[in-house]
C-alpha cells in the first residue's frame, strides 16, 4: 500500500508540472526552430487624409533610400500606371485605393525595366524578386508620419495570365497592407522568341508607425 501511494503521488506530481510547462511561455513557438522570429505582428490602421498622401518609399535591403512616389491611376489592364519616363519619381501610388498606412491594400508601382535615374535601379523587377519575407519597407507620408512595412511574401506572375483582383486581395480583413510591384516587360527575355513578361508582386503589412515630429525611427 505504501508503494502503491508513492506511486501515484509521483505522476500527479509529474503531471502538474507538464500542465504548468504547457500553460506559461510562448505557446506559439510550440513546433518553431530554436533561434527563428515569428512573424511581426501587425500595427492597427491609421488614419489617411490628403495631407498624408506616400511622399517617398525607402528598401534598406535592397539600398533604395528616400525614392520619391508620385500619385497615378490604374491602366487599362487594371496595373497601377507607372510614373513617366520624364517624372523625377520612380514609384508610383494608385490615388484610387488606400494610402499606405489605411485599412486595405495600398498600390505602389515601379517604373518597369527601372535602370534610370535616382533611385529607380534598385526597383527593377530583378532586385525586388530578392526581398524576402522579414524585410521592411519605409513609406514616408506627406505630414512627416512613416509607416513601416514588413513583407509577408514575394510572387512572380505571368503578365498575360495576372488577374489583380486576385493579387492586391488583401491577405487578412482589416489590416494595413502594401502591395510593391514592377512589370518586367522590356529587353530580349520577354516578348515573341523570349521568356514571358512577369509581374512581380510583393506583398507586405504594417508593423510599426512613426507619427510627424516623432523624432525617432519607427519601432522594430
Amino acid at each position: 500500500m505504501l508503494l502503491l501511494g508513492l506511486w501515484l503521488w509521483g505522476r500527479d506530481l509529474a503531471d502538474g508540472v507538464a500542465a504548468q510547462l504547457a500553460t506559461t511561455g510562448d505557446v506559439a513557438a510550440v513546433g518553431r526552430p530554436l533561434g527563428r522570429q515569428g512573424p511581426a505582428h501587425a500595427h492597427a490602421p491609421v488614419p489617411g487624409s490628403a495631407a498624408t498622401d506616400p511622399l517617398g518609399i525607402t528598401i534598406e535591403a535592397l539600398g533604395v533610400r528616400a525614392a520619391g512616389i508620385a500619385a497615378q491611376d490604374l491602366d487599362g489592364s487594371g496595373l497601377p500606371a507607372p510614373p513617366p519616363p520624364a517624372s523625377p519619381d520612380p514609384v508610383s501610388w494608385y490615388a484610387g485605393g488606400p494610402q499606405p498606412g489605411e485599412a486595405g491594400a495600398a498600390l505602389l508601382v515601379g517604373r518597369a525595366g527601372g535602370d534610370r535615374g535616382s533611385g529607380t535601379g534598385p526597383l527593377a523587377a530583378r532586385r525586388l524578386t530578392g526581398l524576402a519575407p522579414g524585410q521592411r519597407v519605409d513609406v514616408r507620408r506627406a505630414d512627416g508620419s512613416t509607416a513601416r512595412f514588413t513583407v509577408e511574401d514575394v510572387q512572380l506572375y505571368d503578365r498575360d495570365r495576372f488577374d489583380p483582383h486576385r493579387a492586391y486581395a488583401p491577405h487578412e480583413g482589416g489590416r494595413a497592407e502594401l502591395r510593391l510591384i514592377v512589370e518586367d516587360g522590356g529587353g530580349a527575355a520577354s516578348g515573341p522568341g523570349g521568356g514571358r513578361a512577369k509581374v512581380v508582386v510583393v506583398a507586405a503589412y504594417l508593423t510599426s508607425f512613426q507619427a510627424a515630429n516623432a523624432g525617432q525611427a519607427p519601432a522594430s
